[in-house]
């Protein structure tokens, strides 16, 4: 199962690179917004180019639902990650320029952490549905990380504003998968009874939310800066939920405890250091 997972993962994060660099291009040709405005997306829905972009991402929630199905919410979310490798050369392709090294260094510290962590943490285990508190404990702490990042990108302009929206995005995409594993196991049982679920509505607004920030993140200049905080954010937020909330397990003891926190760290500065991306 584990294997069939790994896939869809892979094909889901190849959907989504595609999907961000044409969204980007066309998100970067309206004029700039506030920091959250969803008049933005309402004209987005009239661009050719955008709506071409909606398509692989439709594609990529697709397979993400199903890879979800079937593996545990911290092995499917960090694949997620491979997409940076795929959107930063794509986007330089497209503009017929060569990747900045910086964005590549950026890239390659945030998924050595990244990878560095899952490796040195194991995630397993988990149960089907997490507890009412423990949803709650999760809403609380995602929704006062991201008013904090939203207040910060108003104060900020450029990547940096790109950044702080991109790690409210990443916060939002991490939540919401964490919704769609649940939804996806209560749907072969209960096709009908998801309609007067919590959960699907919750996903509708969360997702929905993550949509309009990551169009404004995209306006903020470089694709280097939104996306490395949205593809590390999204896997490491789904990582956290998934051992908050859904009770999946964590090796972290000993010499992997160390190695986790150097991976941690490494992730932090490649966040840090995306503030500062130089692709235009």
């Amino acid at each position: 199962m584990n294997g069939i997972a790994i896939l869809l993962g892979l094909a889901s994060a190849a959907c989504f690179a595609v999907s961000s660099v044409v969204e980007q291009r066309a998100a970067k040709r309206e004029r700039p917004t506030r920091t959250i405005d969803p008049r933005l997306l309402i004209r987005l829905l009239h661009r050719r180019l955008w709506l071409l972009g909606t398509v692989p991402d439709a594609f990529g929630t697709v397979l993400q639902a199903l890879a979800l199905r079937f593996g545990a919410l911290a092995l499917v979310e960090p694949l997620l990650v491979s997409g940076l490798f795929m959107a930063i050369p794509l986007e330089a392709a497209i503009e017929r320029r060569r990747p900045h090294r910086r964005d590549i260094l950026v890239v390659v510290i945030g998924v050595v952490g990244l990878t560095g962590f899952l490796f040195a943490a194991d995630p397993r285990g988990g149960v089907a549905e997490p507890k009412t508190w423990a949803w709650i404990g999760v809403g609380a702490a995602v929704g006062g990380l991201v008013a904090i990042c939203l207040l910060v990108a108003w104060r900020t302009q450029d990547a940096a504003r790109g950044l702080m929206l991109g790690i409210a995005t990443g916060l939002l995409y991490g939540t919401a998968a964490a919704l769609v594993k649940s939804v996806t196991e209560k749907l072969p049982g209960h096709p009908v009874g998801i309609f007067t679920d919590w959960h699907l509505y919750a996903l509708v607004l969360v997702g929905g939310t993550a949509l309009v920030l990551n169009q404004n993140a995209f306006q903020g200049g470089p694709i280097a800066a939104p996306l490395t905080a949205i593809a590390l954010l999204d896997p490491f937020t789904g990582v956290l939920i998934g051992v908050f909330a859904f009770e999946e397990e964590l090796s972290l003891e000993g010499p992997r405890l160390l190695a986790g926190l150097v991976a941690v760290a490494a992730m932090i500065i490649g966040i840090w250091m995306a503030r500062r991306t130089r692709s235009s």
